[in-house]
């Protein structure tokens, strides 16, 4: 028999990867608006893309500006989700979880036809609201990116959201 609570935290976790998977969709769609159906109105977002100081953005309106800016000048531009490790810190019914996701971005640049490849970790906070998960906060850190050799950054040892370890 399975117990109630391993149950819960099954379909909580399934819910927080279609809330992830849903994102990767919108992205790669470049669907902007419909970030608005992801992300809290006031969630913030901080982007540290190991130049000068990361960006602050709020709510899924402000990312998707700045997101559909940023990729304008590809003609192929792919997120890849490459693992994700999900956690409920106080309980899969208490309506929170927090995730580390590792990413990855797959580009060509629409003039000169050149291929880059980005890796990068989100630090994520969720909220389960009105049925079903929203992202609550976003850190991302890149860790590495083409150039004419590949740039790598260190994993971030105090990211601002806290994900325990398998076990915790």
């Amino acid at each position: 028999m399975l117990d109630d609570a391993l149950v819960a935290e099954s379909v909580h976790d399934n819910g927080v990867r279609r809330l992830q998977h849903a994102y990767a969709d919108v992205v790669n769609r470049r669907a902007w608006p419909e970030l608005n159906q992801l992300f809290l109105p006031a969630a913030q977002i901080v982007i540290d893309r190991r130049i000068g100081e990361p960006l602050v953005l709020v709510g899924g309106a402000q990312l998707g500006e700045f997101i559909g800016t940023s990729i304008a000048r590809y003609e192929f531009f792919e997120f890849v989700i490459l693992n994700a490790h999900i956690v409920f810190p106080e309980g899969a019914l208490a309506g929170t979880a927090v995730s580390r996701l590792f990413m990855s971005e797959l580009r060509q640049e629409r003039d000169s036809g050149r291929w880059t490849t980005v890796f990068g970790l989100y630090h994520d906070r969720y909220a389960l609201e009105a049925g079903r998960w929203w992202f609550a906060e976003r850190r991302y850190h890149s860790l590495a990116r083409s150039s004419q050799d590949l740039e790598v950054f260190p994993v971030p040892t105090h990211p601002g959201i806290e994900v325990p370890g398998p076990g915790a």
